[in-house]
């Protein structure tokens, strides 16, 4: 499969349909607009077509690609309480979950967690990142560890934002997408309400254009299953702010508060208080 979801004849400018959540458009000032678009649900699956008895071949169809995975309806709803709400929220995903390089130790979770008050929520958050992981060592982890912290709770919340490590070991898009798939089935199933966030640029361009193509990907998966998707790359990807953040810092690969506050602020404008149901 291709890294690129555009074909090659497509001129590098030319307008791009949008994928996922987020400001079609990035700003270059320092802070976003607010003409964010709503939440990214699922396009209806295809209807089946009967085939064809006088042309059919007499061999088996071959399997579908494995990045190809079908438009999914969880088995299990999602319920929010009606008086306050005990709510458990956890966080999983690499380095960019954790906070990694923000002088302040809040990144983006701390600062999105911080402006998720509501007088109806009571609000119990806990941060899962682990500098390194894969999507696959998340599909490992996040069972065993996300569990305990919902014990007792009466409404369970998973975020999550991974990705980049998949490039950075040569993980196939395939696979990525399917690790992916399999936590988004695993929690909706269970009744767990899912939201995600997408992965942000750096200052290499061809490690840029291999994030974007995965971007995408992550999108589609979640638009299949009807689970918002934040767009972090485009927003940020021509971010003055942003690349001077990333230039700035000591290893020039995690950002410091203010690139932590813009993925924060991506976030808290695009589909955050629709997915938590506050007005």
């Amino acid at each position: 499969m291709s890294d690129r979801s555009d074909s090659a004849e497509t001129p590098a400018d030319a307008p791009r349909e949008p994928y996922g959540v987020g400001p079609a458009y990035p700003s270059s000032h320092t802070r976003f607009t607010n003409d964010a678009p709503g939440r990214y649900a699922a396009t209806p699956a295809p209807e089946p077509t009967a085939p064809n008895a006088a042309t059919a071949p007499a061999e088996p169809a071959a399997p579908a690609a494995p990045a190809e995975d079908p438009y999914y309806v969880p088995s299990a709803e999602f319920t929010v309480a009606e008086e306050i709400r005990d709510v458990g929220m956890v966080f999983v995903g690499a380095s960019l979950t954790a906070g990694y390089g923000d002088p302040k130790g809040l990144g983006w979770v701390g600062r999105v967690v911080a402006r998720t008050q509501h007088p109806d929520l009571d609000l119990t958050a806990y941060n899962l990142g682990v500098r390194g992981n894969t999507s696959g060592d998340v599909v490992a982890r996040w069972g065993a560890e996300c569990h305990p912290r919902w014990k007792g709770r009466t409404e369970r919340r998973l975020v999550l934002n991974v990705g980049t490590n998949d490039v950075l070991s040569g993980m196939t898009m395939a696979r990525s997408r399917l690790n992916l798939a399999n936590v988004l089935d695993e929690a909706t199933n269970a009744g767990i309400g899912v939201f995600a966030v997408g992965l942000t640029p750096t200052l290499d361009d061809e490690m840029n254009r291999k994030i974007e193509a995965l971007a995408e990907a992550q999108a589609d998966v979640c638009a299949r299953r009807g689970i918002t998707y934040v767009d972090c790359y485009r927003p940020l990807a021509t971010h003055d702010q942003w690349m001077a953040d990333l230039a700035a810092s000591p290893d020039r690969a995690h950002p410091g508060q203010a690139g932590y506050g813009l993925i924060a602020w991506l976030v808290l404008h695009n589909g955050w208080n629709d997915w938590l149901s506050l007005s």
